[in-house]
């Protein structure tokens, strides 16, 4: 098939390797200013890949041209920070076709949503294939020119879901070529949820926050960071996005549950889980507070979320005081940014009722 990759960081330097040495043929896009992966892979020839997949990544293209990235492209992978789903769906408006399947990989609350707006496109249009992901397959690092380590990929509790829900299982049936531990769901509000990130990254950030400063990060985030009383705060705040899924009838499953499936964790405990993950192994800490595990999972995680659920009438006082203590550490107003909202998706208007509606 004809794989288009948008993204050229972590998970797109490496799905882009793994599509491709799975036997398909794969165009690699960035806009210019995130250039030094292209221009390594161009300068290479390829991708090398070490780790849980190994081997040398061909790829048919490598630059900043969209429209030749898109061109003939089947399967379209947008792979990137929360923030860049909109500035890649700008980038596509003139270009998508419909018959193209597009794929936000990962979610990070909404990315399906960011996407389709971007494009120009009414939440409820049936006429283009819009899908998104739970999580990123892998545990990933650029560790090099045109290098890319594999730590972890994926075993299960990788979820896809597809607006309209019609087009779901013609966009499993290609997803799951490469990714065969994933699960199609019917509930955009899971696989806008579901990522163990919102919960994991600004717990373990926040009650590591001095040692980060301190160390710079010279620590393993995991096996050092992730100790028995951030597992309390995570297990806290997933207690909390549970009852949001419960009152939407999303069908999120409990993250320490999910971590097995996916093949991190091996023991389901908050406390020692994440501690013990044989897949977060030697991962280390971010070198600074100022990163996407708080300004990415607390601003468009945290702060959508519990937006979300005054919208519907369900209480986070776990997850509005992580948002009132990461806005302090980091001396900026992440509620009052408001990157990523009910009102920014344009969901505001919707009931309870419509909302299960239209996402379910």
């Amino acid at each position: 098939m004809k794989i288009a990759i948008l993204g050229s960081g972590n998970g797109g330097v490496a799905a882009a390797a793994d599509w491709s040495l799975a036997g398909h043929q794969v165009r690699l896009f960035d806009f210019k200013q995130f250039s030094a992966n292209i221009d390594a892979i161009n300068k290479k020839g390829g991708i090398e890949v070490k780790g849980a997949i190994q081997g040398f990544a061909k790829l048919a293209y490598a630059g900043h041209d969209i429209e030749k990235t898109l061109d003939g492209a089947e399967f379209i992978l947008v792979i990137g920070p929360a923030y860049s789903s909109e500035a890649f769906g700008k980038a596509c408006k003139s270009y998508l076709k419909k018959e193209q399947m597009v794929c936000i990989c990962p979610s990070s609350c909404g990315g399906a949503i960011v996407f389709k707006n971007a494009v120009g496109l009414n939440i409820e249009d049936e006429n283009y294939i819009i899908s998104e992901t739970s999580t990123l397959p892998y545990a990933c690092r650029v560790t090099g020119l045109a290098e890319v380590t594999i730590y972890h990929k994926l075993t299960g509790g990788l979820y896809v879901a597809a607006m309209p829900s019609k087009y779901l299982e013609k966009v499993y049936d290609v997803f799951k070529l490469v990714y065969p531990g994933s699960e199609p769901v019917k509930s955009i509000f899971m696989t806008m949820m579901q990522t163990g990130n919102t919960i994991i990254h600004p717990s373990v950030t926040l009650l590591n926050a001095s040692r980060i400063e301190s160390t710079k990060g010279d620590f393993l985030f995991y096996e050092e960071g992730a100790t028995p009383a951030a597992g309390r705060l995570m297990e806290a705040l997933d207690k909390e996005k549970i009852a949001l899924s419960d009152k939407l009838e999303a069908g999120l499953i409990p993250d320490v549950k999910v971590k097995i499936y996916q093949g991190y964790n091996q023991i389901e405990d908050y406390e020692t889980g994440y501690s013990t993950a044989e897949g977060f192994k030697g991962i280390k800490a971010q070198n600074q507070l100022d990163h996407r595990y708080l300004n990415e999972d607390v601003g468009y995680g945290l702060v959508f979320m519990s937006e979300l659920a005054k919208q519907v009438g369900v209480e986070t006082p776990v997850m509005d005081a992580m948002i009132l203590i990461a806005s302090i550490i980091t001396k900026r107003d992440y509620r009052k940014e408001a990157a990523r909202t009910m009102k920014t998706l344009g969901l505001e208007k919707y009931t309870l009722d419509e909302l299960k509606n239209i996402f379910n």
